[in-house]
């Protein structure tokens, strides 16, 4: 029997590299993974589909930097409590532009704590992130909701397995670099790639030599296919090619890859944003690292990063590191919290302008 729990010692040795290590566009990406993991590419690709078929991994795909090709932004949504559920809902099964949907809570009554849900959104520019949020508003009964696009990105990968026995405080040994959101234009011919690149992976698709069949669906050759494909790596449009662990639910055996994610929220002085987002964003423990503006009702937070664990102490001790450290650096906090993640559901958000028009035209605007 192919063993499939995330904490397999193969599977860890896969996983640890398949999570986030794989980055940009790659021709021979389960090779890659082969090679860097230390494991035979036919078991890497046997095991792979074991843990898709028993769902301890529930989606393979090429990732992209979205940030660069459409409208996006951290939305938290004031409901009235009777309200979230039903808005919960809509988010995760009708709208195919919300990604994350995350009802969040704090340890304590505090600044914006009357903010439960948390979806992320992106919407193709020539349709409008504030007309979009403004349609959901009025969807789900919404009192309020407060856009935060990125204006930086410091962290951005998932490493859940490698991440388990990491020790609070444990950094690179440079700053975190900033990549700024730029929207990028794109031509008819990179879209037909695109498109296909980022379509997750069907279990039948786990084999050698993946792209083919999709260059073969996008109608290219699939030299054509590769060469679109490493042009938009350059273009910083293509992310990791990337396992996703179902890190929320128990797998089929009992066993959770995580059970507690934290957003961490800081608030610097105007102008050490990025400053103080590339000390934060330094610490490995951290899936996620950005620059937002949350404005009054969060206490000016404009530094998130979230991090996932096991134990709830264990996050609140690499948070209490992080903070150190940026009191060791000079960088002051004036305001600091955690919002917990309770139920959530994840999902790639569609960004295909064909996509919004066709939605538009299904709930009759």
């Amino acid at each position: 029997m192919i063993a499939t729990e995330h904490t397999d010692a193969i599977n860890s040795r896969i996983l640890a590299i398949s999570e986030d290590k794989i980055q940009g566009f790659v021709r021979e990406p389960f090779r890659e993974i082969a090679t860097l993991s230390g494991v035979r590419e036919d078991l890497v690709l046997e095991r792979i589909r074991a843990m898709m078929t028993a769902g301890t991994i529930r989606r393979v795909r090429q990732t992209l930097l979205a940030t660069n090709l459409a409208e996006g932004a951290l939305v938290a949504w004031k409901l009235p409590p009777e309200r979230i559920d039903s808005a919960f809902e809509y988010m995760f099964r009708q709208d195919p532009f919300s990604g994350h949907v995350v009802i969040r809570s704090t340890d304590s009554e505090t600044q914006g704590s009357e903010y439960r849900l948390w979806t992320t959104v992106k919407v193709p520019t020539e349709f409008g992130l504030q007309k979009h949020t403004k349609i959901l508003l009025e969807e789900v009964g919404a009192e309020k909701a407060r856009i935060m696009p990125a204006k930086g990105i410091f962290a951005l990968g998932v490493g859940h397995v490698r991440r388990r026995t990491m020790e609070p405080g444990a950094r690179s040994e440079n700053p975190a670099r900033m990549i700024r959101t730029e929207i990028v234009e794109l031509s008819d011919l990179e879209w037909q790639v695109l498109t296909a690149l980022k379509k997750e992976f069907a279990i039948d698709e786990i084999t050698p030599g993946p792209w083919e069949r999709r260059a073969h669906d996008a109608g290219l050759p699939l030299e054509t296919f590769f060469s679109v494909a490493e042009a938009l790596q350059s273009r910083k449009i293509i992310g990791r090619f990337s396992t996703f662990l179902e890190h929320v639910k128990p797998s089929a055996g009992g066993i959770r890859v995580t059970r507690f994610n934290g957003l961490f929220h800081w608030a610097v002085p105007h102008g050490m944003e990025e400053r103080a987002g590339s000390e934060v964003g330094r610490h490995e423990i951290l899936t996620h690292c950005y620059w937002r503006e949350a404005g009054p009702d969060f206490g000016g937070v404009n530094i998130m990063a979230v991090a996932h664990g096991t134990e709830k102490q264990r996050l609140l001790d690499h948070k209490a590191a992080i903070d150190s450290h940026l009191a060791a650096r000079g960088i002051p906090v004036s305001y600091t919290n955690v919002f917990w993640g309770g139920r959530s559901e994840i999902k790639p958000s569609e960004i295909s302008p064909i996509a919004y028009r066709e939605w538009l035209g299904r709930s009759g605007r």
